[in-house]
């Protein structure tokens, strides 16, 4: 490895520098968000700023204005931060004013969560998906230097994506906190450490303890320049009685400067050190806790929220678990911008902020489809900017069908593979599987006397799982539909084999119409594929298929664009009962309308069926 020229002093570690002795590059991967679903916001108005061709989902254009009045929209992403960060940077580089983070310090930390299964909130374990694990590995599977890594590369862009008088709060603990403040030091500046607070809390320690009880968190807490925002009168405590005893004006040796003020009437500014209760010592109530393993108290977010951002502006979490930087920041009138990788933490962030009074519109995005193109183009295709090449197109068939324990078959217009008697469909990476598309594979199907046909697709054609079921059997053919899933695009998980197919959930409903130009939904079945993943014991004490739905909403109009949430039902820790007939929906006039239902299971995974009525 060539030299590296050190002329200050820092934090090395394997993997920061490249073999030529460069420092390496930050990825800053530019893709476009899709906007997959919008809470709080009435179709009208949605189609009011609407200018472009309805799509299965909406591409985020970034146009709103820096108020809910001008069109802003708070954002919930599920994804990959690194990836969304570099997303971010076009429309919203220099324009962050608090970023809060607490990634997974802690070397054993995981993404498995607990999850509550109907009425009675049985508890299962749900393990972390292999994309969930995969981030595990790349965060800690070299030990300390991949976490040095992870970090450094994503506080740049925290960097470049704060106001000039943003700040940044970095919660850690012991175990890795001291390295993390050299690597803050490095993108910062050492000059720019505005405070190091400490986070103390209480509570009893363990049999055979040979040091000291560890009862507390570190928070760093720096500034992009050397203008940053406080909001001291936001913060204040009281003073102590013995303070307000002692002072008196004039008073000499005092320790006061008595002649020039008189204390501060809303209190004192808080010490660089917090004494609060962690989050288990609080109620859970869905809002202010969510009983999320990794969750933080309320109070302590309140305190940065209100300390480092005025009303308005925009407040980020990039590792957002459960959503408390969120909801905070949205009891306090504030902006936000969230992102998490795992799956039911995005889940738990929108029940919860869906549970705060007159919540503002919100939108939940991913990368989706872009995301997967680049993957595409960077793993079987020279370059991300240039057409796949039908050699190209084949290597990415060849690794979908070897991933699903398939062959390729070859001189077929519509089938890819084999797999036992089955024979293989597999949807394109950037647009869902549509009904003729599975029509025209079911044919060939028949005219080869193969009596069954597997289709693996990203995403899909709304309401087509029973009727191309029905339609395949009359043609003889047994039809599967297997959801393609995202760890697929994950090298680490794939070449493990962690990648599982699994069929779609099936979602029964019936439409009402109980009055002129009204509709209900009422829910009559649902049934998870995945039901392996639950422990028997568990299984058995399952009385009702709608135990296994979590969550689910309508969109009484539904465009074929983003999903409009017109009516929503959820189940909380305190409250476990769940409607399985919406509130009637009355209609302007008559029509042709398409509702679209949403069912999000236990798991955070969701299943949509549209159903066309017409009204009278």
């Amino acid at each position: 490895m060539a030299k590296i020229e050190i002329t200050k002093t820092e934090l090395v570690w394997p993997g920061k520098y490249n073999e030529d002795g460069t420092l390496k590059e930050v990825p800053r991967v530019s893709l476009p968000f899709q906007v997959i679903e919008t809470v709080n916001e009435s179709r009208a108005t949605r189609e009011a700023k609407k200018t472009n061709t309805p799509s299965l989902f909406d591409f985020y254009q970034g146009k709103e204005g820096d108020t809910f009045e001008a069109g802003w929209r708070n954002k919930l992403i599920w994804g990959e931060n690194l990836l969304v960060m570099g997303s971010l940077l076009e429309k919203f580089a220099g324009k962050i004013d608090l970023i809060y983070i607490d990634p997974p310090f802690a070397t054993g930390a995981d993404f498995s969560f607990m999850a509550e299964i109907g009425e009675k909130g049985i508890e299962v374990e749900k393990e972390q998906s292999a994309i969930e694990e995969k981030a595990y590995r790349d965060t800690w599977g070299r030990g300390d230097s991949s976490f040095l890594s992870m970090m450094s590369q994503r506080l740049v862009l925290m960097r470049d994506l704060l106001t000039n008088d943003g700040s940044l709060f970095l919660h850690c603990d012991w175990h890795i906190g001291h390295y993390l403040k050299s690597i803050c030091d490095d993108v910062f500046g050492r000059d720019r450490m505005v405070n190091e607070i400490a986070w103390c809390y209480t509570g009893p320690g363990s049999p055979g303890m040979r040091q000291f009880n560890r009862k507390h968190d570190t928070i760093f807490w720096y500034a992009k320049s050397a203008k940053w925002c406080f909001n001291a009168n936001e913060v204040r405590v009281a003073h102590h009685e013995k303070t307000l005893d002692n002072f008196k004006k004039g008073l000499k040796g005092s320790g006061f400067v008595a002649d020039t003020y008189d204390l501060a009437e809303k209190g004192k500014v808080p010490e660089d050190w917090w004494e609060m209760a962690i989050a288990a010592r609080s109620p859970v109530d869905g809002v202010m806790r969510t009983g999320y393993a990794t969750e933080k108290p309320w109070p302590l977010l309140d305190r940065i929220v209100k300390a480092a951002s005025k009303e308005g502006q925009v407040v980020a979490d990039f590792f957002c678990g459960s959503g408390t930087t969120l909801a905070v920041a949205e009891r306090l009138g504030r902006r936000w911008i969230g992102c998490d990788l795992g799956r039911w933490g995005t889940h738990v962030s929108r029940k919860r902020l869906l549970g705060i009074e007159n919540c503002k519109p919100f939108e939940v995005l991913n990368l989706g489809k872009y995301e997967r193109q680049y993957w595409q183009g960077v793993t079987f295709g020279n370059t991300k900017e240039k057409p796949l090449t039908e050699q190209a197109l084949f290597e990415y068939l060849a690794f979908i069908l070897k991933l699903y324990s398939a062959r390729p078959v070859a001189g077929m217009a519509h089938l890819h593979g084999k797999k036992g008697k089955a024979m293989i469909h597999i949807g394109a990476v950037d647009a869902p599987v549509t009904i003729s598309e599975i029509d025209a594979a079911v044919d060939e199907c028949a005219k080869l006397k193969q009596s069954e046909l597997h289709v693996l697709g990203w995403e899909w054609e709304m309401g087509l799982y029973d009727l191309m079921v029905e339609a395949s059997k009359k043609k003889g053919v047994k039809l599967l539909l297997l959801q393609i899933p995202r760890e697929v695009m994950e090298q680490q998980a794939a070449a493990k084999g962690d990648v599982r197919f699994f069929e779609l959930a099936y979602l029964e409903a019936e439409i009402k119409k109980p009055k002129k130009l009204t509709a209900q939904v009422e829910l009559k079945d649902f049934v998870i594929p995945n039901t392996d993943l639950i422990p028997e014991e568990v299984r058995s004490k399952v009385k009702k298929w709608s135990d296994f739905i979590d969550y689910w909403s309508v969109d009484w109009d539904f465009q074929n664009d983003t999903f409009m949430q017109g009516w929503v039902a959820y189940r909380t820790r305190k409250e476990r009962s769940l409607p399985l007939a919406c509130d009637p929906h009355n209609y302007e006039k008559p029509g042709k309308y398409r509702i679209l239902v949403k069912v999000i299971d236990i798991f955070g995974n969701d299943t949509s069926q549209a159903f066309d009525v017409e009204v009278k």
